[in-house]
């Protein structure tokens, strides 16, 4: 393999781990599975991206060809990708348990909406508007002669205390 086909990998590999990090799924399944068409298939790498582009799929919703793919996977020869498919595996077909809809919240979908639209850049309130730094509240001043000063015989138990230990200590030594 040629370190321009490495390069390509590497960069699809890349662009496919970060689109699903960013959510796009389908982006991520694209990227993903063209490195995975250009690795060997059996190395360590090869197996590391078939295990991406398993989640991808389950996240994408094509559940059927991430179960195809994974259980391709349980016979990989890297240990850890062999491991991680059948842990995958057992998880994708558990039993789906149902669930009442109070226990569900909604998540809007927000893919619709255009990033470059003003009022919904991250950190803007209103269309123009700047924040003001908030000053903070200054802490009110302590009267120092409402200020217990007296000595606590707390330290003199505590000295008095280390002193017999160690003084017992080396009592014991000899």
């Amino acid at each position: 393999m040629n370190s321009e086909t490495q390069d390509i990998i590497k960069t699809e590999y890349q662009a496919g781990t970060a689109a699903f990090e960013r959510g796009s799924y389908r982006q991520s399944v694209q990227h993903l599975e063209k490195a995975s068409s250009l690795v060997t298939r059996n190395s360590q790498l090869g197996g590391e991206i078939q295990i991406w582009l398993v989640t991808a799929y389950e996240a994408a919703g094509q559940t059927t060809e991430a179960i195809a793919l994974c259980k391709q996977l349980r016979h990989h020869p890297d240990p850890q990708t062999s491991k991680q498919s059948r842990r995958l595996l057992y998880i994708m077909e558990a039993p789906q348990l149902s669930r009442r809809p109070e226990w569900l919240t909604e998540i809007p979908d927000l893919t619709t909406l255009a990033d470059s639209e003003a009022e919904f850049r991250r950190g803007s309130n209103l269309k123009g508007a700047t924040k003001t730094p908030q000053k903070r509240p200054e802490p009110e001043p302590i009267d120092l002669s409402q200020v217990n000063t007296k000595d606590n015989l707390f330290i003199w138990v505590a000295l008095i205390a280390i002193g017999l230990t160690l003084g017992g200590l080396a009592w014991f030594s000899f």
